[in-house]
């Protein structure tokens, strides 16, 4: 009953961010063709952009004339950070909102446990970010058939699709916590938000700068780097678990939190 409530109350936006991001996919990669026909000129114009800016965006690790080079500095930017901030917005308030918004004593007075109510709105989070990434690998691989010669590695974008997966639930679980931990989906929303583009904010510094790389390892950004999977054809097993870790802790921690949480009914 949870489940299928909260699927319907967030397919509006899950619509919208999926043909948003979608478009924005075949669009890009629209250009992608004349482009790779200009490439010298091309090549020449970023030669001329800052090296900061250019390790910053991976630029300097991948090749923009190479499909997937081009795929993993213009696309792969586009659905971490957008798919993150849905993440972060999907399950800030998922939890909260039943407080929020005075329906809460309505739920309790159903027969399900708190445990039930967590698991069905966490399975909702789930099921919403695995169809999100399912429309804009579509749109990827439509994308693809721009290129007049499409040679796309299928395990190294497959590498990338798994890299985001994670990525995006990383941020929903911290999201989904929050939403356990706090009452308000204000103040919720504004410090998931907040995780997502300080952590993005902090792999760009780390590109910039050598002095702020150490910002590099506090960064889930960082751990799915197009150009360090792109070039190495692997996700490291490191990042994998460090993710892995976040995202089962967060989880736990909102199950023991919302159990005991004082809910006033």
């Amino acid at each position: 009953m949870i489940f299928k409530r909260e699927l319907k109350r967030n397919l509006k936006s899950l619509i919208i961010w999926s043909i948003v991001l979608s478009g924005l996919i075949l669009l890009t990669l629209s250009i992608y063709p004349q482009f790779a026909e200009q490439q010298k000129e091309m090549t020449k114009l970023l030669e001329s952009y800052p090296e900061s800016i250019k390790k910053a965006f991976g630029m300097n690790e991948l090749n923009m004339g190479d499909l997937m080079g081009f795929y993993g500095v213009e696309i792969y930017m586009m659905t971490t950070l957008l798919g993150s901030i849905y993440s972060a917005i999907l399950a800030s308030n998922i939890l909260a909102k039943e407080e929020n918004e005075k329906t809460i004593e309505f739920l309790l007075s159903k027969p399900v446990t708190r445990s039930q109510i967590v698991t069905e709105k966490l399975l909702a989070v789930l099921v919403n970010i695995l169809i999100f990434n399912g429309i804009s690998t579509i749109a990827s691989i439509i994308g693809f058939q721009f290129a007049k010669d499409p040679d796309v590695p299928t395990d190294t974008f497959s590498l990338l699709i798994v890299a985001t997966i994670l990525l995006h639930l990383t941020f929903g679980a911290i999201a989904f916590m929050l939403s356990s931990l706090m009452k308000k989906t204000r103040n919720i929303l504004s410090i998931s938000l907040g995780i997502v583009l300080a952590a993005y904010f902090m792999n760009v510094m780390a590109g910039i700068s050598e002095d702020l790389e150490f910002l590099k390892y506090f960064s889930p950004f960082k751990y799915v780097d197009a150009a360090s999977i792109i070039n190495d054809n692997e996700l490291k097993p490191l990042y994998i678990f460090i993710m892995a870790a976040v995202i089962l802790i967060s989880i736990f921690t909102a199950y023991m939190v919302y159990r005991k949480k004082d809910i006033a009914v």
